[in-house]
């Protein structure tokens, strides 16, 4: 019994993907959790860690709010009898006063909803979307400049404890 209890707890929770690039190129400015309509081929193709992110963005379409780019290619074993599209659009399930924000903010403030995260929320899977607005090459040189000081004032603290 306690075997099927921590084998639960391993595959239970984790991250499946990460945007770098949606850090690198927008400045997010709020965050929502969303369910997201998948098929059975494609929870398969997400356990073993299949999916390309980088390419995606959130659209509203027709009061609703589709993720369009992912690509979650399948698996050989998993999908013989399904035909399968890697690339297909996938709803976001939100709950109806943050779809309505979120139009709000794309059609008026003229944001952008990118996904940022991909994860296991107990058996179901939940996709982070940001509400971004996009950088300026300046503004990334900038990022980058702040990133290099914070690694380089860590190493600094490292080794100033190491040898206290």
């Amino acid at each position: 019994m306690a075997k099927a209890k921590d084998k639960e707890k391993k595959s239970a929770g984790g991250t499946i993907a990460l945007n770098k690039r949606a850090r690198h190129e927008y400045h997010i400015d709020q965050r929502y959790e969303a369910g997201i309509a998948l098929q059975g081929w494609e929870l398969k193709a997400l356990r073993a860690g299949r999916i390309n992110f980088g390419d995606g963005y959130a659209v509203v379409l027709k009061g609703e709010i589709f993720l369009i780019g992912t690509s979650i290619p399948p698996l050989i074993s998993a999908s013989t009898h399904v035909v399968a599209v890697d690339r297909r659009t996938r709803k976001l399930l939100l709950h109806k006063q943050e779809i309505d924000q979120l139009i709000g903010a794309v059609e008026r403030k003229g944001y952008t909803l990118v996904p940022i995260a991909m994860y296991w929320k107990g058996n179901k899977v939940k996709v982070e979307i940001g509400l971004a607005r996009g950088k300026q090459e300046h503004d990334k040189r900038n990022a980058e400049k702040e990133r290099d000081w914070q690694m380089e004032k860590q190493r600094t603290m490292r080794s100033h404890n190491r040898d206290a």
